[in-house]
């Protein structure tokens, strides 16, 4: 199991400038290597691997001295991070989806830097941060790390720098929880409900933070471009959506923890939200509850607690009567299950709740099938039904 640890680092004026054009050399190689394959295949039809660019670069770094001061397993993660967005870019023109080609990153899109091997180029030395070139950075470290440290990423984010630690903690032996089922629907009205009719308030971070963001965006539009005004405006703005961001986050980890400590199994719906945004009208409200994220650190945090989270398909369960199996259509903006057949009455989101439990309780005591062979055929650990 793998855990990563984000602690964040207190740079000084001249370590945050050797910050600064690290990361900005990293961008201009990544840029670099991207246009070599780009040309190659516009002039010659010819794929440019990995191994080849290495090899340039080793060569590169006896001429451009800003090449030279990368760490050399940093450099090649910056590579290798190229040669991934075209494996990915690849493998969706093979399944027929949209492409996405890799696009060159510019100022400001470019925002980390990876360290494949700890104790190469970063090391953690008496309470700090020791960074090749950079020195030793004050870190806050605010709990212990456990586990093996197998990569250590610089991160930057609206002005402010991080460490994060991706550590290997083994197999961890757990206990299976003896607490009861829970199925839960995430919303927009409530952030989401249990089968009990507990609702859970959605705090709509985004839409709170919306007037503030919008004064700020119209700020870095009326300052000429490039200039250094500008700069000081966009910082502000990323400030602001980096805020957002981190609400939501400790948020989503607060309730995520809740369900953990009250239940043993987790019925979760396993929703298309890149679909569901196609909906202009709820596309903001989708995007703020930021459902994907959340159902994230719930499946991390089960894992290491020995709880079970099992998605279903959500088609229907709102529909669905939980008490007869009537199906009863209503528009998105009915509130209240009624349905004709057996009198059930209460709200939509705690009726798709129970339903979500159901089919997960049913997925967890469906027989273990067999294939043709005769050999055991086991449930996939994410299950749809």
């Amino acid at each position: 199991m793998r855990r990563a640890y984000k602690f964040r680092v207190y740079p000084n004026r001249n370590q945050m400038r050797e910050m600064e054009i690290m990361l900005e050399t990293h961008r201009r190689l990544y840029n670099a290597c991207l246009a070599q394959r780009k040309d190659a295949w516009e002039q010659e039809e010819r794929s440019v691997k990995y191994t080849e660019q290495s090899a340039w670069y080793k060569q590169e770094r006896d001429v451009n001295p800003y090449f030279k001061r990368l760490n050399f397993s940093s450099a090649q993660a910056t590579m290798r991070r190229l040669n991934k967005s075209f494996q990915n870019f690849f493998r969706r023109v093979k399944a027929g989806e949209k492409p996405g080609y890799p696009r060159f990153k510019g100022r400001g899109r470019f925002r980390c830097i990876e360290f494949p091997a700890y104790g190469d180029g970063v090391k953690l030395v008496n309470g700090k941060l020791r960074v090749q070139h950079v020195g030793k950075i004050r870190i806050k470290q605010h709990r212990d790390i456990e586990g093996l440290i197998k990569t250590v990423s610089l991160k930057e984010e609206a002005g402010k720098w991080y460490a994060v630690f991706s550590c290997d903690l083994r197999d961890v032996e757990v206990e299976p929880s003896t607490k009861p089922p829970v199925g839960i629907d995430v919303g927009i009205e409530s952030f989401l409900t249990t089968n009990d009719g507990t609702h859970v308030e959605n705090p709509k971070f985004l839409a709170t933070t919306l007037p503030e963001l919008r004064r700020a965006g119209r700020a870095v539009s009326r300052k000429q471009l490039r200039g250094k005004n500008r700069k000081k405006a966009v910082t502000r703005l990323r400030r602001l959506h980096a805020r957002v961001r981190e609400q939501r986050r400790d948020y989503h980890h607060k309730v995520a923890l809740a369900l953990i400590r009250s239940y043993g199994v987790i019925a979760v719906e396993s929703l298309s939200i890149r679909g569901m945004v196609k909906n202009h009208r709820l596309a903001r409200h989708i995007s703020d509850a930021a459902w994907g994220s959340f159902l994230s650190i719930l499946e991390h945090k089960a894992e290491s607690a020995g709880v079970e989270v099992i998605r279903v398909n959500p088609a229907g369960t709102s529909q669905e009567c939980s008490d007869c199996g009537t199906t009863v259509k209503k528009p998105l903006s009915v509130r209240v299950h009624n349905c004709p057949s057996c009198g059930l009455r209460l709200h939509r989101d705690e009726n798709a709740a129970r339903n979500i439990l159901a089919r997960g309780l049913l997925a967890r005591t469906e027989p273990v099938g067999h294939n043709a062979d005769g050999c055991i055929k086991r449930a996939p650990r994410s299950r749809l039904l």
